[in-house]
């Protein structure tokens, strides 16, 4: 049965030299391919892959459907490819501070890495365009170059404890303008399009399956004007490139050293990948026969600077030479180029090899091709378009709606970056650091740390590596801002020195003096950004006493109470404290270390009273005599000033403080009665009330008026 154009696969090859259309059949098992046709543009309308003259490129592409219509129909829609060289290869690096907040997981991480895309991303932005121009390029694909914690490399970050972590990567970006060009050209040529994948996707789809793709291979298809370069690793495509270096390179030295114009020098090349010799009509009209070798000899200088370029974009890729290289396109054919690339990536030169269309699985024809490389890539377009073609979804990010290619398998952290938002500016600010000096030291207490962004999609909490589908609606909302910084003094004092000596024969051990801004404190002090801290053993015994909580009993008064008695002042001494160290005299300001043997002694004397002050200033406060009553010994006492503080009059006992003023008046008579007696006795009234008293005084009767003297016998007897 005829198969109808709708059950067609057209496909088209959009190069910078030519446009080759292809049109396939599905089978069974594989692919069948009914027609190829190929033809150049007339002129340069297009430049590394990119479409200049979307007009002139869109008459090539009309002539070439044309062609194939006459054979198979109606061709309405095209599979097509964007060139490998349009894509935008950056390399970035991030550092992130995590000094108290080690990654625990992998959306910590994750969030990192996207943060290194980024900023690639925004850096190719600001190369390109003015500042703050908005973000143009789709994110294809990235890889890590490498972990670093504190500068060193890592395996891995996650639940690492350091200060800085860093992550590098290459991202690969296509530029939204290329697609758009490319559609406008097939618009023009009556065509819509169909499918769309990326040429160095095409090749990768035929000529490395899934299963190979956990092989470290370089695939390079080598063009007129550009070498589209891709990396397979561990089972995915991990980076792209572009040297603008190709075919062309070796068609223009071919035609410098010999004289002949482009399209001469382009036929010639070619037959040297069939011919032994080549006849050259230059453009002076000579006609000269040469053999292989000496066409080649002369192009080694561009052969090897290709070979040279190309090797170093693929290390620069890959970090490391590939374990095999893919050799496809036309430029491939360049003599002796797979030999030079094998040698300067250090490779055997049977690991790079060229590759053609023999080596496409499932692979049929309706004519015989030339099993060449030329072919594999627009096969590789028609197939990988259909296959797995890049379609445009829609989402909206925060109210506004963004197109993704889904070149791979989209995640929320691909709809944020093409959203143009800073992921770094939605992580929650970290709060304010204190800064302290410990001893001298700097020390920095960190804010803490701000929470990461909330992501919902469709209203539900998800990750970062979430898919994506069409018409997902993604909310993002800025993480809290962390809270500043909060310590106190036993935070930022880890190890305290101790003494250890002997006070008054007892070992102790002693800990530190603390001091926050010149003042004493203890370790559950809250410590304020600008805050002086000490911390350092007892230096002599005062700081020893203050420590022992001793300072009140041997420094607290051990100072002179001083008084101002009749407006002169007066030291009272309470206490005498005497200090030994090691058994040799010392004072509260001797220095003290560690072993010292400490022995303080205090004289214990009366507290300050005001009859201390009188006998301190006039050698006597009162008068004493004693006397003999009823034979018992008798002491009176009797003031021999009257004193007064503050207009109050006070007593010999009363006690005084620091600062006090009194004055005291001698008192004009201070003689003893025989009535000042009773005051320190006890007198029992006899049963019978008929008795009455007889006071004597040496015997001799006398009144409760009459003066007495010391040594006076006084005498109470009753009497009928």
């Amino acid at each position: 049965m005829p198969v109808t154009s709708s059950e067609l696969i057209f496909a088209l090859d959009i190069g910078t030299r030519s446009v080759v259309g292809l049109i396939l059949e599905k089978k069974q098992h594989g692919y069948h391919v009914l027609d190829v046709y190929s033809l150049e543009h007339k002129e340069r309308s297009m430049l590394d892959g990119q479409i200049h003259n979307v007009l002139a490129v869109s008459h090539t592409i009309t002539y070439v459907k044309d062609y194939l219509e006459k054979k198979h129909g109606q061709l309405k829609k095209v599979c097509v490819a964007a060139a490998g060289r349009s894509l935008k290869t950056k390399r970035a690096k991030i550092d992130l501070n995590i000094l108290g907040k080690p990654i625990f997981d992998r959306q910590a991480l994750l969030h990192l890495e996207l943060g290194a895309v980024q900023k690639a991303q925004f850096d190719l932005v600001h190369e390109d365009s003015a500042p703050h121009q908005k973000v143009n390029d789709y994110c294809v694909g990235y890889s890590i170059i490498d972990y670093r914690l504190d500068g060193e490399p890592i395996g891995s970050l996650i639940d690492q404890r350091g200060e800085t972590a860093s992550v590098e990567v290459i991202a690969t970006f296509l530029p939204k303008v290329v697609v758009e060009s490319l559609i406008s050209a097939l618009h023009r040529s009556g065509l819509e399009l169909e499918a769309l994948t990326l040429e160095p996707i095409a090749a990768i789809n035929v000529l490395i399956p899934q299963s190979m793709r956990r092989l470290n291979v370089a695939l390079v298809d080598i063009g007129a004007g550009t070498s589209d370069i891709a990396i397979t690793d561990l089972g995915t495509v991990t980076a792209y490139g572009m040297v603008p270096n190709a075919g062309d390179e070796i068609t223009e030295a071919l035609s410098d050293h010999f004289l002949l114009d482009f399209p001469d020098a382009e036929r010639i090349k070619k037959e040297l990948n069939s011919s032994d010799e080549v006849i050259i009509n230059d453009i002076l009209g000579m006609e000269t026969t040469y053999a292989k070798n000496q066409v080649v000899a002369p192009l080694e200088e561009a052969i090897n600077h290709l070979s040279d370029q190309i090797s170093l974009e693929i290390l620069k890729l890959n970090g490391r030479p590939p374990k095999a290289v893919m050799l496809v396109g036309g430029g491939s054919m360049t003599p002796n180029l797979p030999e030079k690339v094998a040698e300067r990536l250090e490779l055997p030169k049977n690991r790079v090899a060229i590759r053609g269309i023999d080596a496409i699985k499932g692979l049929t024809f309706e004519q015989e091709y030339d099993a060449t490389p030329e072919l594999v890539t627009p096969i590789g377009i028609a197939i990988a378009a259909k296959e797995s073609p890049v379609q445009y979804i829609s989402i909206q990010v925060n109210d506004e709606t963004i197109r993704l290619f889904d070149i791979k398998k989209l995640t929320v952290g691909d709809g944020l970056l093409s959203s143009g938002l800073e992921l770094s500016k939605l992580y929650g600010k970290p709060g304010m650091a204190m800064m302290l000096k410990v001893n001298g030291r700097v020390v920095s207490i960190p804010g803490e740390h701000g929470t990461p962004p909330t992501l919902k999609k469709n209203g539900e909490d998800i990750e970062l590596d979430s898919p994506l589908i069409h018409g997902d609606i993604i909310e993002i909302a800025k993480g809290k801002n962390g809270q500043d910084a909060i310590a106190k003094m036993k935070d930022v004092l880890d190890e305290q020195p101790v003494i250890n000596l002997s006070y008054n024969g007892e070992k102790i051990e002693v800990g530190p003096m603390i001091l926050l801004n010149g003042k004493h404190v203890t370790l559950d002090a809250s410590l304020s950004d600008r805050d002086l801290v000490e911390c350092y053993s007892p230096r002599n015994i005062e700081e020893l006493l203050f420590k022992l909580d001793l300072t009140e009993k041997y420094l607290g008064t051990s100072e002179p109470v001083q008084v101002i008695l009749n407006d002169k002042t007066i030291s009272l001494y309470q206490k005498k404290t005497s200090i030994y160290l090691n058994d040799k005299p010392a004072t509260f300001s001797t220095p003290i270390k560690n072993e010292d043997k400490l022995i303080i002694h205090q004289e214990e004397h009366e507290e300050p009273t005001l009859k201390s002050a009188l006998e301190k200033y006039y050698n006597v406060s009162h008068r004493e005599i004693v006397v003999s009553f009823n034979d018992d010994p008798v002491h009176l006492e009797k003031e021999m000033f009257e004193c007064r503080q503050d207009k109050r009059l006070i007593s010999l006992h009363s006690l005084l403080k620091n600062g006090d003023r009194i004055q005291a008046n001698k008192k004009e008579n201070i003689s003893f009665i025989f009535q000042d007696v009773f005051s320190k006795v006890t007198i029992q009234r006899p049963d019978d009330q008929h008795k009455r008293p007889v006071i004597l005084q040496n015997e001799e009767e006398t009144s409760f008026s009459a003066e007495i003297h010391h040594g006076d016998v006084l005498e109470l007897k009753w009497v009928d």
